[in-house]
């Protein structure tokens, strides 16, 4: 099918309007693609054929995705939505500039407050100082401009460069890949999920050890400053990015202070 034909009406898909549409990011493989077994849910109220009804929704999704995403069926019949590079280089950016303005959302509910590990917790203020102490020194090399109006916070004035010539994603480690992808975890917790059932001390913790295998492995000056100066500027993007939504969880998750130093 190149379309939902009978899958549809009037561009909504039969059988799932008013429902949620069940969708979750799959594990890590260096790309960012959602899963959604929609398609099994379709086939047994309409009583048809699972990969029909598959192909048919794949096929309308693709034609209206305006080039934000790809989607392949699997031969279950799960979809696979896998984000396009400047899908994700708009979101970084989108992700810097939101937090600005408070949009990542803050559920927190200060009379639930978690039973917290100190070590953990340490772990996560570390990382997110860490952060802060790096994108001082990117400031002070003139790597970067940062408008630091929110002493708490470190915003770019200019647009990073995310995206090379070719308009894929300047990074090229698999440790860069990684840490957008548990960025991207963190994120969709914080704006979609019902806060209660995420545990925040572990999704802090994974996104802190995310950022130290990034830093790890994937400089920013030396021979990268020299070399590939748009290269050190993205990923001291990614530290922005990363920056915010540690902060986010400690101070609106966790409600507990996200130091700048230690």
């Amino acid at each position: 099918m190149s379309s939902l034909g009978i899958f549809t009406n009037n561009e909504e898909i039969t059988g799932i309007k008013g429902i949620k549409i069940p969708l979750y990011q799959g594990g890590y493989n260096q790309k960012i693609i959602y899963l959604s077994g929609v398609a099994m849910r379709i086939s047994k109220s309409q009583n048809s054929p699972v990969m029909e009804v598959a192909e048919g929704i794949a096929g309308y999704l693709s034609q209206n995705s305006d080039s934000l995403f790809r989607v392949k069926v699997v031969p279950s019949g799960e979809i696979h939505i896998e984000l396009m590079d400047s899908t994700l280089a708009a979101w970084l950016q989108n992700l810097i500039v939101a937090k600005k303005t408070g949009d990542l959302g803050n559920n927190f509910l200060h009379d639930q407050l978690p039973t917290l590990s100190s070590l953990n917790v340490f772990t996560i203020q570390y990382a997110h100082a860490r952060c802060c102490s790096l994108l001082r020194l990117g400031q002070q090399e003139g790597l970067i401009e940062l408008d630091r109006t929110d002493i708490n916070n470190f915003i770019a004035v200019n647009s990073i460069p995310w995206l090379n010539c070719e308009q894929k994603l300047i990074f090229n480690h698999a440790d860069e890949s990684f840490l957008i992808h548990q960025l991207v975890k963190v994120v969709d917790d914080v704006v979609c999920a019902d806060s209660i059932s995420i545990n925040w001390e572990k999704a802090g913790g994974n996104l802190s050890q995310a950022f130290e295998r990034f830093w790890g492995s994937c400089r920013i000056w030396g021979e990268v400053k020299i070399h590939d100066l748009e290269l050190a500027k993205a990923r001291l993007g990614l530290l922005i990015a990363t920056q915010l939504v540690l902060r986010s969880v400690l101070e609106d998750k966790l409600g507990i202070v996200a130091p700048v130093e230690l």
